[in-house]
C-alpha cells in the first residue's frame, strides 16, 4: 500500500473535521477583538477622565509665542491701551498718578485634536494688585491677612459688590477694588454659557479671558506664577485601538462568511459523500457476494478476511477512513475468482498443475479488473499480492519482504487464518493449536513476522475468536 491516502481521497475531508477547531478559533478572535473595542473605551474613558496640570511662569508666560510641546499653553498678553490713577492709600492728597492699569488677556491655546473639555488656571501675585474688572468666567478669590485666608467666589466681578463679601477692597473714585497682596491668588473658572461659552475650546482653537488690573506705576505682573489644570475629551474615533478592533471585525467578518459559506459547501459535499459511499460499500458487498456464492464452502470468506485485516490494521495505528480503506480493499481481495470456472473453485480433490494455474490466475485477474477502480486507492494491489509470500516464494511475481505492499501482507495473514479455521471442500478447519502453529512456523516464510505476531497476540487476547465468527466491523 503506498501512502496513506484516505477512501475517497478528497481534501475537503480534512476541513470537515477541522470545522469545530475553526469555530473555536473564530470565537476566540471575536473575543479579541470585543478585548480590543473594550480596551479602546476604556483608554479613551480614561484619558478624558484624567486631569492635566501645566505650571507657566517667567518671560514664556507673557511671549506671544505658543509654547511648543504642551497640549494646552496659556499666554497672558498686556494690551497697549493702559490708564494711570491715583490710589491715596493713607488720605495725604496725593496729587500724581501712583498706580497704572492692565488689561490682561490670558490666551489658553489647545495644540491637540482633541477637544479641551474643562479648564482653570490659579495666578499667585508676588507683589500687591488691584483687581478691578473681568469677563466671562468667575473669579475665586483667596486672600491671606493675619494668618488667615479669606475666600469666595465672585460670578462676575464687573457686577462686584463690596457689601456681599468679606474682601480687602480699597475704594477709590467710587469704584470698589480688590486688594491682592503678594502670595495671594485667583482661580479662574470659564464661563460655559451660550454667550461667552469658553468650553470646550475645539483642537487648535483658542479661547481668551481677560481681568483688568490696576499695579503700582512702573510695574507689572511678570513674576507671577500661573498653574494650568484641564481635562481633554477625545472621541472614541481617535483611539487608534479602536480603528484596529473595526478593522479586525471587518477582516472576522468577511472570514465569516467564507467559512460559512465554505462550510455550507462542504455539508453538501459530506452529505453527496456518504450517500456515495454508501453505494460503493454496498456495491463492493454485493460484488463480493458474487464471489463467495460461487463456492457454498467459503461462503462469507471474503467479509471475514476483511473484518480480520481491519483488525490488525487498527493494532497497527490506522484509524478512521485509512480503516475503511483497508476493509473495502480487502472485501475485494478475491474478486478474480469471478473468472474461474466452479468446477474448479468447489473441486473436492486435488487439482491438476493446469487447474491449480487457472486457480492462481485470480491475483492477477483481480489487479486487472480493480486497477481501475480509482476511487479506492490502491485496491489492486490487495487482489494482485495477497498471495505472495515473504520469503519470495509466493506468486504472481515471487515479491518478498518489504517490496510486497502492506495491505497485501496484512490480508496474506487474515485470508490464511480464515482458511485454516474454516471448513474446505478438501480438509476440515484446523484446531487452535494447529493454527497457533502454523501462523507461528511461517513467520518470516509465508508471513510477514510482524504482522503474524500481531495476529497471535489478537487470538491469544480473544479479539479474534477462532472458534467463532468475527464481529461486524466497529465504526472507527
Amino acid at each position: 500500500m503506498r501512502g496513506t491516502e484516505l477512501l475517497y481521497n478528497i481534501p475537503y475531508m480534512k476541513k470537515i473535521k477541522n470545522r469545530n477547531k475553526a469555530r473555536i478559533a473564530f470565537a476566540a478572535a471575536l473575543l479579541l477583538i470585543i478585548g480590543f473595542y473594550g480596551t479602546s473605551i476604556w483608554k479613551t474613558d480614561t484619558y478624558n477622565h484624567a486631569v492635566h496640570h501645566d505650571t507657566f511662569s517667567g518671560p514664556p508666560l507673557f511671549s506671544s509665542a505658543v509654547a511648543r510641546g504642551k497640549d494646552v499653553s496659556v499666554n497672558i498678553n498686556a494690551r497697549n491701551d493702559t490708564w494711570s490713577k491715583i490710589f491715596d492709600f493713607n488720605g495725604e492728597g496725593l496729587t500724581e498718578e501712583n498706580v497704572q492699569a492692565f488689561t490682561y488677556d490670558f490666551v489658553i491655546s489647545n495644540n491637540t485634536k482633541d477637544e479641551v473639555s474643562d479648564f482653570s488656571f490659579k495666578l499667585t501675585f508676588s507683589k500687591d494688585v488691584y483687581l478691578a474688572s473681568a469677563w466671562n468666567g468667575s473669579l475665586e478669590i483667596h486672600q491671606f491677612s493675619s494668618g488667615s485666608e479669606v475666600s469666595d467666589t465672585v460670578p462676575d466681578l464687573r457686577r462686584f459688590n463690596p457689601d456681599r463679601y468679606s474682601f480687602e477692597v480699597f475704594e477709590a473714585d467710587g469704584e470698589s477694588f480688590i486688594v491682592m497682596h503678594s502670595g495671594d491668588y485667583l482661580i479662574y473658572h470659564p464661563d460655559t454659557g451660550v454667550n461667552a461659552m469658553e468650553v470646550p475650546i475645539n483642537p487648535h482653537e483658542i479661547t481668551s479671558p481677560g481681568i483688568i488690573m490696576y499695579v503700582d506705576a512702573g510695574k507689572d505682573i511678570r513674576d507671577s506664577v500661573l498653574d494650568l489644570d484641564y481635562t481633554l475629551h477625545r472621541l472614541l474615533t481617535s483611539e487608534p485601538l479602536f480603528w484596529v478592533s473595526v478593522g479586525c471585525l471587518l477582516i472576522w467578518l468577511i472570514a465569516l462568511i467564507i467559512f460559512e459559506i465554505t462550510s455550507a459547501q462542504i455539508r453538501k459535499y459530506t452529505l453527496r459523500h456518504e450517500r456515495d459511499n454508501e453505494i460503493i460499500r454496498e456495491s463492493i458487498e454485493t460484488f463480493t457476494g458474487f464471489i463467495d456464492a460461487k463456492d457454498p464452502y467459503t461462503n462469507g470468506h471474503s467479509n471475514r478476511v476483511a473484518s480480520y485485516t481491519r483488525q490488525i490494521a487498527k493494532e497497527m495505528g490506522f484509524h478512521g477512513e485509512e480503516l475503511d480503506r483497508i476493509y473495502y480493499t480487502a472485501l475485494l481481495h478475491d474478486c478474480g475468482k469471478i473468472g474461474v470456472p466452479d468446477n474448479i473453485l468447489g473441486k473436492p480433490g486435488k487439482l491438476t498443475n493446469e487447474e491449480f494455474e487457472i486457480i492462481k490466475s485470480h491475483t492477477v485477474r483481480g489487479g486487472e479488473i480493480l486497477h481501475s477502480f480509482k476511487s479506492l486507492k490502491d485496491a489492486d494491489e490487495g487482489a494482485l499480492y495477497h498471495h505472495e509470500r515473504y520469503d519470495g516464494k509466493g506468486y504472481p511475481e515471487g515479491k518478498a519482504g518489504e517490496e510486497i505492499p502492506l495491505i497485501a501482507r496484512m490480508i496474506c495473514v487474515a485470508d490464511s487464518f480464515d482458511a485454516m479455521n474454516t471448513n474446505r471442500v478438501y480438509r476440515n478447519k484446523l484446531s487452535k493449536e494447529q493454527i497457533i502453529h502454523e501462523i507461528e512456523t511461517n513467520k518470516g516464510k509465508q508471513f510477514d513476522p510482524k504482522i503474524a505476531d500481531i495476529m497471535l497476540r489478537l487470538l491469544k487476547e480473544g479479539k479474534i475468536s477462532i472458534d467463532d465468527k468475527p464481529a461486524e466491523p466497529d465504526s472507527e
